[in-house]
């Protein structure tokens, strides 16, 4: 059965560097936040600086503008790790002859995303690398139609030889071709 059946399970935006940035952006908010009311009403509410002497128009106003927005995008990204959205699994069944992809998404009627694809219309496995500045080193699902279905999860770039181990042995496993794009 354990032959027949494969199961990756991909982590979603419960990731080390998504609860680093809503602690940061959090507390960053929460600081100039402060610093913009301190300004307004000559009251210091930071100890380990002295926004008082501030100016409230322009600089307060600023700062209580990006404390504001970075504490909404801070409240953003901790829904999404609440809500874990993106996380799922691949599920590769010979049994049934299906491919299946699960993903969580936002609540709603639409919350878990389900794509299932016979294994007849799967053309081959394939490897997508760019390199630069937003490096991408992807594996997808080649149907027939043309699509391709992206297979990794979002985060950091995989090494080259990861990478295309994981492919082969995918491709090995599906008995597909592995081609490169």
């Amino acid at each position: 059965m354990q032959k027949e059946i494969r199961r990756d399970k991909i982590i979603g935006s419960r990731r080390f560097s998504n609860y680093f940035w809503a602690i940061f952006l959090c507390s960053g908010g929460i600081s100039f936040l402060l610093a913009g009311i301190s300004s307004y009403f000559k009251i210091n509410f930071l100890p380990i600086a002295n926004p008082r002497e501030l100016a409230f128009i322009p600089q307060g106003l600023v700062m209580s503008f990006y404390g504001t927005l970075s504490i909404a995008l801070s409240l953003y990204i901790f829904v999404t790790l609440l809500w874990d959205i993106g996380s799922g699994y691949n599920e590769y069944n010979k049994i049934e002859n299906l491919v299946k992809i699960v993903r969580k998404g936002f609540p709603g009627k639409n919350r878990e995303i389900l794509l299932t694809y016979p294994l007849a219309n799967i053309r081959a496995i394939g490897i997508k690398i760019s390199e630069g500045l937003n490096p991408k080193r992807s594996i997808y699902l080649c149907l027939k139609d043309e699509r391709q279905i992206p297979l990794t999860p979002v985060q950091q770039p995989n090494t080259i030889s990861n990478l295309e181990e994981e492919a082969a042995d995918l491709a090995k496993f599906l008995d597909l071709k592995l081609e490169n794009l």
